[in-house]
């Protein structure tokens, strides 16, 4: 019997669509709530409608976007009170995965988030906010993936681009990426010296103060 060769499956022009408008979305290029528009999207992608509506679809899963029947598609918005309720899940996603990870390999997982901490130190440095916001999302998903529980780092996949989305509203208030610095250095500063305890209560506080941050977004846009 011949070996099977690997195939190499092709990215399809939807999966492409759907990456750039995330990215645009998430980078904050379209305002929470614009209206987006196959046809100029379409064009600006040099793609047909088709992908661009098939891409809507799925960013509609990942919560990126609100597709309206009769009125078109647009970027998402949050009330206060969703703001409230994406800030339990991740309490309860985030806490529990750093429980987990404390019980199995908190020192593995605490000199990756160390190293991924001086980098985002570097990047408020170099007035970077858009790195330092990048990093902010990668030590959240390394929490995550310290779980070594695949159902918790999916229900978090759900959520991840729109809390990346968020995060990226506030890319530019150097007083607030300072803050989430040094409560991130809390947090790790907590693991390495193996205090479970305190650094689940840190990571609590994180979360909260940057609800709270994200509600005032919302309702004093320009402060």
């Amino acid at each position: 019997m011949l070996p099977f060769h690997q195939l190499k499956r092709q990215r399809t022009l939807t999966e492409q669509a759907a990456d750039a408008i995330r990215a645009r979305i998430v980078g904050g290029e379209f305002q929470l709530g614009e209206a987006l528009s196959e046809i100029t999207l379409a064009a600006e992608l040099g793609v047909s409608k088709t992908p661009v509506r098939e891409a809507f679809l799925q960013l509609k899963n990942e919560g990126l976007v609100d597709i309206q029947p009769q009125r078109g598609t647009f970027v998402f918005q949050m009330t206060v009170e969703q703001i409230r309720q994406l800030t339990v899940l991740r309490e309860l996603l985030e806490v529990g995965a750093l429980r987990l990870a404390c019980c199995e390999n908190t020192g593995s997982l605490a000199g990756v988030l160390t190293d991924i901490v001086a980098r985002m130190a570097k990047a408020i440095d170099a007035f970077d906010h858009r790195l330092y916001r990048q990093l902010d999302h990668d030590l959240h998903l390394q929490i995550i993936a310290g779980s070594r529980n695949q159902f918790i780092e999916a229900a978090y996949g759900s959520i991840a681009f729109r809390i990346q989305a968020l995060r990226n509203r506030l890319a530019l208030k150097q007083a607030q990426n300072l803050r989430s610095l040094e409560e991130h250095r809390d947090l790790v500063q907590s693991m390495r010296e193996n205090d479970a305890a305190r650094a689940v209560t840190r990571l609590m506080e994180h979360i909260r103060v940057t609800s709270r941050e994200y509600i005032l977004y919302f309702e004093q846009p320009d402060s």
